[in-house]
């Protein structure tokens, strides 16, 4: 018989007598953290996107604590959106490493207290051992790179050339990421088809509004129909 760590999570445990009872260890769901009403905005904005896109496909969380170490709570982060293909999509209060595999993806949405370098490299650090596969960092403020990407390889987190012909494609997701503009928001990070950023993912929204304009048009057509069928109906009781 082969024995599985799943028969043996399965097997109840007998019943036993130790020398000290367990230490439980706290592992915090939320922080208070300072963040300006741009950088909710941009974090909204990009985890309601990319929740739609992924739907029941995988799991997709904004700021939620994410744990790799089950003995030192410590050793954590809080990305701006992580993402895990193949997961029970639904809310979650904390991602556990050692209980849910660690996030195929995360964003970071940089805002004004975590924009230095050395800021950045600390939390690289962590990224690294956190076994998370893709890192993205968007700077919305950075004139020169406002988008820098990073993949596992060979253990270690490496920086992508992004003038590569797939330098901006999301492996975890199959589509590419875009820098736009927004009226409101200014730079805003989204989903693209293409590598150029012309076939955009549109957000729940778009597709509703795009949904609104079709109905508007053939409702237009049809009024535009109906009003020349009743203009030749008068032509013809005028002859």
């Amino acid at each position: 018989m082969v024995v599985t760590p799943s028969f043996l999570a399965a097997r109840p445990r007998p019943e036993r007598k130790y020398l000290r009872p367990p230490t439980p260890i706290h592992f915090p769901e939320s922080e208070e953290m300072p963040e300006t009403g741009v950088h909710l905005e941009l974090r909204t904005a990009l985890y309601l996107l990319v929740r739609d896109f992924v739907g029941e496909r995988g799991a997709v969380g904004s700021e939620q604590f994410v744990y790799w170490d089950p003995s030192d709570p410590r050793q954590c982060l809080a990305p701006d959106l992580i993402v895990r293909l193949g997961a029970t999509p639904g809310p979650f209060p904390t991602w556990k490493i050692w209980e849910r595999g660690a996030p195929h993806l995360a964003v970071e949405v940089v805002s004004p207290t975590d924009s230095s370098e050395a800021a950045w490299q600390q939390k690289l650090a962590r990224y690294r051992k956190s076994g998370i596969n893709e890192i993205v960092r968007f700077d919305p403020e950075s004139a020169g790179r406002p988008l820098r990407l990073w993949d596992r390889f060979d253990g270690d987190l490496v920086e992508r050339d992004l003038d590569g012909e797939h330098a901006l494609l999301c492996d975890a997701l199959g589509v590419h990421w875009s820098v736009q503009s927004d009226p409101t928001l200014g730079r805003v990070l989204r989903l693209s088809q293409d590598a150029i950023g012309q076939a955009l993912v549109p957000s729940a929204i778009e597709r509703e509004q795009a949904t609104l304009e079709r109905e508007q048009a053939t409702l237009e057509r049809e009024r535009a129909a109906l009003e020349r069928i009743a203009e030749l109906e008068a032509e013809l009781r005028r002859r």
